[in-house]
């Protein structure tokens, strides 16, 4: 008897166990390798090469060899201070540079299961930023990836779901909302020339200070979006601010562009997660409780009321309202301090620039009160603003993946590619800018963007498009009242304690912060 069970359970195993297994194997196999392998000969056949990859992961061990090889060259060299013409791409992203200068503007790679398509050819950048299709959307398992970070939110959600919510949010950054901010943004930014001013005075009687300016920046900046979105201050918010900022570098901590697993991670992410969902809860059930009428509606308001209108479900309106909330809060401060600190690097360099922008802002202003009215006739900081985002572009890649079968120029890309452009590359492209793109010279954007450069569509700090970014009126607007304030109130150097360090962390930031000496004008 127990020999005939014995027969059986083999011969089960036999007839069953392993065809369901060898169906198991082929699956996985299937995803993992011959998948992205047909989606590679589909780009071959068009004439677009790239290195071979490896199974499992494709291209991510090469990946990581040329990273850490350059690396250990940047250790071993000594910088010549020449931060502006410092390529940082080659340190942060230093695959791409090595197969760009092997294969062209255009290739494909692959990291794991996800092929990818390289792309930095300005007309194709263009066809790809221009499309209007819904087939194109972010790579998905990015966005998973950024899912505690941004939740299902206009900056992370695809299809028409992605369309409603810009419905909601774009109104309320058209120029004619943005321009009623500008009294709010220059009393944003008071606490922090109060700050520096202070700092000097106590500066040991010598009238300067060396200050590093990242923290200070960036509370102008949430202190805005909080005012301007939320109806709140920045010390309110001050919490879920810091607690984002965690979240963020702890995603973005792990090789994010590898598309690996990160199971150390998930225990702090989620608890995180969790926090700042709680805080923004609790914000948003305290507008709810709020018996005192807005005097006029803003963007939390709106989300509340779409909110109410379309999901029946209290769940589905609570995860609607607290991740958009997410994404406004983090998109809203966090590029736009970036950028500032860079401006402010930058400056530090060129003196000249500083007397051109106060110069401007003393004919502009000469009340010394910043209005709607004067910041059209600030035409430096433009300049400079602009240049500070052609040499470093907070957002460092246009990203999409092809969510059906799509057309950019005379590329076929198949269903499932993510498809890449560094933006950095492009801004610094001697065929596209001249001889001197690695050279700060805001002049080359006297006469506007297209005017700077033989391919317009190649300057992409925002992106452009159907899905460039929503907040970018706010943002120069933001940026022109700063920049001009401070410049107009203080004289200021670069710091020696300064290091240049660009470092990716989401977006590109100065790795050690700006530190610069700052003297009362």
């Amino acid at each position: 008897m127990k020999t005939l069970s014995s027969s059986l359970v083999l011969n089960l195993l036999i007839h069953v166990g392993l065809p369901v297994i060898t169906i198991i194997t082929f699956y996985f196999l299937n995803i993992i390798w011959m998948k992205p392998q047909r989606l590679r000969r589909k780009l071959e056949k068009q004439g677009i090469r790239g290195p071979k990859p490896s199974f499992p992961y494709g291209n991510v061990g090469e990946m990581q060899k040329i990273q850490a090889a350059a690396i250990a060259m940047k250790a071993s060299k000594s910088s010549d201070g020449d931060f502006v013409g410092d390529d940082y791409t080659s340190t942060l992203f230093p695959y791409f540079e090595q197969w760009r200068k092997q294969y062209g503007s255009i290739y494909t790679y692959s990291t794991g299961n996800k092929q990818h398509l390289y792309i930095n050819d300005p007309e194709l950048v263009k066809e790809m930023n221009q499309s209007i299709t819904l087939g194109l959307g972010k790579p998905s398992y990015v966005t998973k990836r950024l899912s505690p970070l941004l939740g299902n939110g206009i900056l992370r959600s695809n299809g028409h779901f992605w369309v409603h919510q810009r419905k909601i949010i774009a109104p309320e950054f058209f120029m004619d909302k943005v321009k009623g901010m500008v009294g709010l943004m220059s009393e944003s930014a008071e606490p922090l020339l109060r700050k520096w001013e202070a700092a000097c005075i106590e500066g040991e009687g010598s009238g300067i200070a060396d200050i590093r300016v990242d923290d200070d920046l960036r509370a102008v900046s949430a202190d805005v979006i909080s005012r301007a979105c939320f109806g709140s201050s920045y010390t309110k918010g001050k919490e879920i601010f810091s607690k984002l900022r965690t979240l963020q570098k702890t995603i973005s901590s792990k090789g994010m562009l590898f598309g690996l697993p990160t199971y150390g991670l998930r225990k702090d992410v989620k608890s995180l997660e969790k926090e700042i969902d709680s805080l923004i809860w609790e914000a948003v059930c305290e507008r709810k409780c709020q018996q005192t009428p807005l005097l006029k509606k803003d963007l939390l308001q709106m989300i509340l009321e779409e909110a109410m209108d379309h999901f029946a479900s209290k769940d589905e309106s609570k995860h609607f309202i607290v991740d958009n909330c997410k994404n406004i809060y983090f998109a809203g401060h966090e590029s736009t301090s970036v950028a500032a600190s860079w401006c402010l690097m930058l400056l530090a360099l060129h003196p000249e620039w500083q007397t051109h922008i106060s110069d401007e802002m003393s004919e502009a202003c000469p009340n010394g009160v910043l209005d709607v009215d004067s910041l059209p006739k600030l035409k430096s900081v433009t300049m400079v603003i602009q240049e500070a985002m052609r040499l470093f572009p907070p957002a460092a890649f246009v990203s999409r993946e092809a969510l059906e079968r799509t057309q950019i120029g005379h590329v076929d890309v198949p269903k499932g590619v993510c498809i890449w452009s560094l933006i950095p590359t492009l801004h610094r492209d001697p065929e596209i800018w001249g001889p001197d793109s690695h050279v700060f010279r805001p002049e080359r954007f006297i006469n506007g963007v297209t005017k700077a450069c033989k391919s317009p569509q190649a300057y992409v700090p925002f992106g452009v498009g159907a899905r460039s970014c929503l907040g970018r009126n706010f943002a120069m607007a933001q940026l022109k009242v700063v920049i001009s304030l401070i410049t107009s109130k203080f004289k200021f150097s670069l710091s020696p304690n300064y290091q240049h360090s660009p470092a990716y962390r989401m977006v590109v930031q100065p790795g050690h912060g700006v530190n610069i000496i700052v003297q009362k004008s």
